[in-house]
């Protein structure tokens, strides 16, 4: 069992691999939506890979394999034994010193931990908690004037567009409109208060940055509720300072939903 060891491991990866991305969307809580072919391919790479090293090779035996070119010189026993380093004594066909490094270490096992947790147990996108660790973050000087939103209201926003338009907008494209946005639920800084938050990436989870808008008017579900916030923007602070930040919405309806396939906002 020991021989096949690695490929097991290299198959278990590919298929964890291809099982988050095949069969359905449970993907997008860790990478974009883009670098799903790449993730196709390296899971049936890994598949591949390992089939082959565990196909049997023909082994091409030496001359002292056959034992033709032993001699004593090299302290051999009589009867065709020799010692390895450590002084003990083993056959070429009896598995002595040749075979004993030809596998792995055991710990090379605990591979198969995170495989199998992909497999069997896929880790949730990141919520409120990896939200709350982030430092908070500093509005910057950059206020300028932004594109006219579409007409009609209410008009659905990411939170990092009603951020952006919040802080950074002269004029105040915001004002007077209805806006519907949807994040997940976090507590706030004081009683009472929360956000609703969304995490954005450029690549992947592991660059993941915190957006989040505190909500005003309507009462604070459970942490990592996903919610639709249906509102009108409070002006907050000067443009582009950071009294400005996080914006306000001072909610007029408020839905439970599911959270979406796809977690995260994009840059």
């Amino acid at each position: 069992m020991r021989r096949y060891g690695g490929p097991v491991l290299l198959c278990l990866v590919g298929a964890a691999v291809l099982r988050i991305t095949l069969l359905g969307d449970l993907y997008l809580r860790y990478v974009q939506a883009a670098l799903r072919p790449y993730l196709i391919a390296s899971g049936t790479g890994l598949i591949l890979l390992g089939i082959a090293t565990a196909i049997p090779r023909t082994r091409t035996r030496t001359p002292d394999e056959h034992g033709d070119e032993v001699g004593g010189a090299h302290g051999d026993e009589p009867g065709g034994g020799r010692r390895d380093e450590h002084g003990a004594e083993g056959g070429h066909g009896g598995g002595g010193g040749h075979g004993r490094h030809a596998h792995g270490p055991r710990v090379a096992w605990l591979l198969a931990l995170p495989a199998l947790a992909l497999l069997l147990f896929p880790p949730p996108a990141l919520g409120s908690y990896s939200a709350q660790r982030e430092a908070a973050q500093r509005a910057a000087q950059g206020v300028g004037t932004f594109p006219a939103l579409p007409s009609g209201d209410p008009v659905r926003l990411t939170l990092a567009e009603f951020s952006s338009r919040a802080i950074y907008d002269s004029g105040r494209s915001l004002t007077g409109r209805t806006v519907v946005m949807t994040g997940f639920v976090t507590d706030g800084a004081s009683a009472g208060s929360w956000y609703l938050t969304r995490l954005t990436v450029t690549c992947c989870a592991a660059d993941a940055t915190t957006g989040k808008v505190e909500i005003r008017g309507a009462d604070a579900p459970p942490a990592d509720t996903w919610v639709t916030v249906t509102g009108t923007w409070h002006p907050k602070g000067r443009l582009g300072s950071d009294a400005a930040w996080p914006p306000v919405l001072d909610a007029t309806a408020l839905k439970t939903v599911r959270q979406p396939s796809d977690p995260y906002e994009t840059r």
